[in-house]
């Protein structure tokens, strides 16, 4: 049976500056603490930067018409920091600001609505120097980037994220160390939470300062579906010590002004959350006029046993030493069973279910965006130079049937955007991990639309799921 979505669902796709530019070092631009990670000896696979990525930054012509063609509706970028305001601080570089200018120009005149992301990951080098995300000051030079690229595209931009995966940033960032910057503290990602969520709330203040009453704010999270490994009290109590640190560090400050009483009783031998100062939860608790929600895999936890104890394994987050679940390292993750991905990640479009129908209940009358979801897969041209992808189109129908699943149930669900439009440079994975739509050729920047780049296109065409 053919699934038909409402009129006016938003069909996009995504990418994120550092992933896709390249121009590393033009007009300006300063080193980001990936360009220092990804230059760093072991910290990404096979010595891979993003110093040249997709060269999106001069082929965006050529990648929007490319859009186009695909019938997206929205394209969701994010914005440089680094090449925007190359130390965190002080004036613009107006050539820097220029190349997002002529990008919004560009999708505006194919009938593209922009999607501004204003951070995925990307922190100006000097900033981290300065002590990064776990310094108050970084939420504050938010802001004040948040501002300019406001009053540069606010004209133009009606839709804006003030963060990507503020999760990743945080626990990833500075306590597994396997995202940039690498550090591996137990302390500085709770610190950096809080200022990321202080950085949201600011940015929001900027924004509506700077933007027409019509604008759109919003944030992209990345909530963790949390299962138990079984229903003894143990392994309930480790599913709530994950959801507290993957989902409601977040949500709780956003939605309702509080850090969770559990999660400062889990951390106290940590912090005792004095970095929380008077003032800062009303700022965080800015009102959303949507909530972004990125979902790939869900995950499987226990208490620890004597063959799975900390730090960590299976979460889904890459190798380490060092657990990303401070005051937690106990709980163990599991394999959740079923067929994967290339990252290793299951496929169990239930879980989208749950968070759509989780978050309308959490944030009633905030709209819903499926701000991420996608597979990478191991795809290859074959003779004739074609790439067929029929994997992904599976992945890509199983989980669109499951939005449509929850809009019936409930959900106010606008939107969806595939991770990602192109093959792109994939975190500490690289070039390894193929996620896009649109097949590069690395060597040569040559982009060939996948089987699942047509097929999703025909869907954002007609707004119709067909029957799988």
């Amino acid at each position: 049976m053919t699934l038909t979505f409402p009129p006016g669902f938003l069909w996009g796709a995504a990418s994120a500056a550092y992933q896709v530019e390249g121009a590393a070092q033009e007009d300006g631009r300063t080193p980001s603490i990936w360009d220092t990670f990804s230059h760093t000896p072991g910290k990404v696979l096979a010595g891979d930067t993003g110093d040249v990525a997709v060269d999106h930054y001069h082929r965006f012509r050529e990648d929007v018409r490319l859009m186009a063609e695909l019938n997206l509706g929205a394209y969701r970028f994010s914005v440089s920091w680094s090449r925007v305001q190359p130390t965190g601080r002080g004036p613009a570089v107006q050539r820097g600001l220029d190349f997002y200018r002529s990008l919004v120009d560009e999708l505006l005149g194919a009938g593209i609505q922009p999607v501004v992301t204003l951070y995925h990951w990307d922190l100006p080098q000097e900033l981290e120097n300065a002590g990064g995300w776990p310094e108050r000051e970084t939420a504050e030079r938010f802001a004040e980037y948040a501002g300019i690229v406001a009053e540069a595209l606010g004209d133009r931009v009606e839709f804006w994220t003030t963060l990507n995966e503020p999760w990743c940033s945080a626990f990833l960032g500075y306590g597994s160390g396997v995202h940039a910057p690498g550090r591996t503290e137990r302390l500085a990602p709770l610190r950096a939470a809080h200022h990321l969520n202080l950085a949201h709330g600011l940015g929001a203040q900027a924004l509506r300062a700077a933007l027409p009453a019509r604008a759109q704010l919003a944030i992209s999270l990345n909530p963790a579906v949390v299962r138990p490994l079984t229903d003894k009290p143990e392994d309930l109590d480790a599913q709530r010590r994950i959801d507290a640190l993957a989902n409601r560090v977040f949500t709780g400050p956003l939605l309702r002004g509080a850090y969770p009483s559990d999660l400062i009783k889990d951390t106290a031998s940590i912090t005792d959350w004095s970095f929380v100062r008077d003032g800062d939860l009303a700022v965080i608790k800015h009102p959303l006029d949507a909530l972004g929600i990125n979902y790939y895999t869900p995950s499987l936890v226990s208490a620890a046993t004597d063959n799975d104890g900390s730090p960590a394994r299976h979460d889904g987050h890459g190798a380490s030493a060092h657990s990303p679940w401070p005051g937690s390292e106990q709980v163990a993750f599991h394999q959740t069973p079923g067929e994967r991905t290339e990252m290793g990640w299951t496929i169990d479009p239930s879980g989208l279910h749950d968070l759509l129908m989780r978050y309308s209940r959490e944030a009633p009358g905030v709209p819903l965006y499926i701000t991420e979801n996608g597979a990478a897969f191991d795809d290859k041209p074959d003779a004739e130079g074609a790439v067929h992808d029929p994997r992904r189109i599976d992945y890509l129908q199983a989980h669109l049937a499951v939005a449509h699943q929850a809009i019936a149930d409930g959900a106010d669900l606008r939107g969806y955007f595939l991770w990602s439009l192109m093959d792109n440079f994939e975190w500490a994975y690289g070039y390894s991990k193929r996620f896009g739509a649109v097949y590069v050729d690395y060597p040569t920047q040559a982009r060939v639309p996948k089987s699942s780049a047509r097929w999703y296109a025909r869907v954002a065409r007609s707004g119709e799921l067909p029957a799988a």
